[in-house]
């Protein structure tokens, strides 16, 4: 497959996703209404911290980083993995299987289509109290503020691949949703999903480099919330690069491992 017929057929493949999108309005709007956390977390560290500060952070700090968290979680979160469980288990991959784009990049199109959607409802209330309450702890360099959005689009390019290589798991496992509660549970401890990992007991915070959920979250939330230097951004934007890398490798392995026992069970 050559790299010219996906960057034609992309325009298509988008335009399908935005169509599913909004012909599934109804299952978008609470996929949204249930990545809410991080307004929780805010509520419960801002009553905390309402006196005095609390490892480092203060009010004003916590609202800053959780309404970053609710934009980088809006913007680089995805469902494939349970698209592909379902259409997996329904034998409905086989159609995609005919069709001369691999299945990789349409689901990324299908993926991508829904950002803006998401960005239409999460992002006025996330400038909102920005704005309002924690505008004046955020960094103002030029420098951060341009590879922040660098940094989001790796963030979801990496858990894109992430959830695509869980996702693949359909071809091994009978029940394979269950295993998407275990991945949210790890994400939300070693991604800064929850907490700070600056604020996490040391050992989670050592386990959380060695893993990707750190580069789909707490990475981006520096360059929001924390001011860095030039060789730290890039330092932060490697370390991305390296697991995206590592990521649709897994991905790649996976699907082909697995698309031949789905053939297996076809024939």
């Amino acid at each position: 497959m050559s790299v010219a017929r996906v960057i034609k057929a992309m325009p298509t493949l988008l335009r399908v996703g935005v169509a599913e999108t909004v012909a599934y309005r109804a299952e978008f709007i609470v996929w949204v209404l249930t990545t809410t956390q991080p307004l929780i977390m805010m509520s419960l560290m801002t009553f905390i911290t309402r006196e005095q500060s609390f490892g480092g952070y203060d009010a004003k700090q916590f609202v800053a980083y959780y309404m970053a968290n609710l934009i980088v979680r809006q913007l680089t979160g995805n469902w494939v993995a349970w698209q592909m469980m379902e259409e997996v288990r329904m034998g409905t991959l086989a159609m995609r299987l005919l069709r001369p784009i691999h299945p990789f990049f349409a689901y990324l199109a299908s993926q991508a289509a829904a950002i803006p959607f998401r960005a239409v409802i999460a992002l006025p209330l996330a400038i909102i109290l920005l704005v309002s309450s924690g505008a004046e702890t955020l960094p103002h360099a030029g420098y951060q503020l341009a590879l922040a959005p660098v940094s989001i689009f790796l963030a979801w390019l990496i858990a894109f691949a992430v959830m695509y290589a869980l996702g693949c798991l359909a071809f091994f496992l009978t029940q394979a949703t269950g295993i998407g509660d275990v991945y949210f549970g790890l994400f939300s401890l070693f991604s800064g999903y929850l907490l700070p990992l600056d604020l996490m007991p040391h050992p989670i915070a050592v386990i959380a480099d060695y893993t990707p959920f750190k580069y789909m979250m707490y990475v981006p939330l520096q360059f929001l919330t924390r001011a860095q230097t030039v060789e730290s951004c890039l330092h932060l934007l490697a370390g991305q690069a390296i697991w995206l890398v590592i990521s649709i490798a897994l991905a790649m392995v996976m699907w082909r491992r697995g698309i031949k026992r789905f053939e297996s069970v076809g024939t």
